[in-house]
């Protein structure tokens, strides 16, 4: 699924986090806890460099506990980063995160000085609500949907530490598919840029797999049927999700899915597993790889000036030709052109 969802305020967001993150000490990226990869942005990454990060994993009362604890455990194999899981439910809990940014910096702490932090996030991750708890008012617009605060500010949290809010950010181009539809379905993605029926299937798809217990609980099944289509049309008959004349509504069912699943009342479940996502990039790796390699033969021929079409072309071409040759006749063979002699 391709995401087309990338408004202007994000663009500009983009720029200022690039101009302002060498001028901070520490930065604080809150990512959701049922999807930790997937909203974690690959271009801060690229800038962060060995700045020291703390990463919260937001929302991990909608998370598996045992899969959260898995990526804390992975993402602080990474050099200066340190992990803190909590809900927006949790003030007394977010407000550790002062203290946790005061001892990542012992020799300032020691010497009472400033520690200028930055947060980030992608949309509709609860970086607002942790925001206006760690100020103890409001400070930060907040709503259940995408793309609320739009512009950076400024905030003294008192206790040495200054926090540069910034609007809650996407990326231009999502590489890994399945990261795409993470996104939709955790809700970070307005519902107008994504197709219920879509995400329905993909999400229907990965909890018969991994979670097909709490299926049957939430919609009190006996088994769960073997493929998504066929769970969907169960799931659509126990809750009534149909159209005139009885048929089953698979709009209605999958945007029923999709909130269940948001909202944590089918359980608490993560959508990814680091190993699933080292299993991911590997073979993102391998097409990107083939993508360039592809890419740098043509332009090699097209150096030489060779017209010869490659062996895959051929193929292609021969496919091409059998589509459009008469039902019984012999399409004809896709060969290579030959150099004319030059008459003397």
């Amino acid at each position: 699924m391709a995401i087309q969802w990338y408004p202007g305020h994000m663009h500009k967001a983009q720029k200022d986090i690039r101009e302002l993150l060498p001028q901070v000490d520490l930065l604080i990226e809150v990512l959701d806890a049922r999807i930790p990869y997937s909203s974690e942005n690959p271009s801060i990454a690229k800038i962060r460099g060995d700045k020291p990060c703390i990463k919260i994993l937001s929302k991990s009362d909608l998370a598996d506990p045992l899969v959260t604890a898995a990526w804390q455990a992975h993402l602080e194999l990474q050099r200066g980063v340190k992990t803190f899981a909590t809900t927006t439910d949790e003030p007394a809990k977010i407000k550790q995160l002062l203290a946790l940014c005061r001892q990542m910096f012992p020799a300032k702490d020691a010497g009472v000085k400033t520690i200028n932090a930055m947060i980030v996030g992608i949309p509709n991750v609860g970086k607002s609500t942790i925001i206006n708890t760690l100020a103890d008012r409001v400070i930060a617009k907040t709503g259940n949907e995408p793309a609320v605060t739009k512009s950076q500010q400024r905030i003294n949290l008192g206790s040495g530490i200054v926090l540069f809010d910034t609007p809650g950010i996407l990326w231009p181009k999502i590489e890994n598919p399945n990261s795409s539809y993470r996104l939709a379905v955790t809700g970070a993605i307005k519902s107008t840029a994504m197709e219920y029926d879509d995400v329905g299937f993909y999400a229907a798809d990965y909890l018969i797999k991994a979670y097909p217990e709490l299926l049957k609980e939430r919609f009190q099944l006996e088994s769960i049927p073997d493929t998504e289509l066929a769970f969907l049309e169960v799931a659509a008959l126990r809750r009534g999700a149909l159209s005139a004349g009885g048929r089953i509504n698979l709009h209605k069912i999958c945007e029923l899915l999709i909130n269940e699943l948001r909202a944590g009342t089918v359980g608490r479940i993560s959508l990814e597993t680091p190993d699933m996502v080292v299993a991911e990039e590997i073979i993102i790796a391998e097409a990107q790889a083939k993508k360039a390699a592809d890419a740098a033969e043509r332009k090699r021929r097209f150096k030489q000036g060779s017209r010869n079409p490659s062996e895959s072309e051929l193929a292609e071409q021969e496919a091409n030709n059998a589509k459009r040759a008469p039902r019984g006749s012999r399409p004809p063979k896709a060969t290579k052109p030959t150099k004319s002699r030059k008459s003397k």
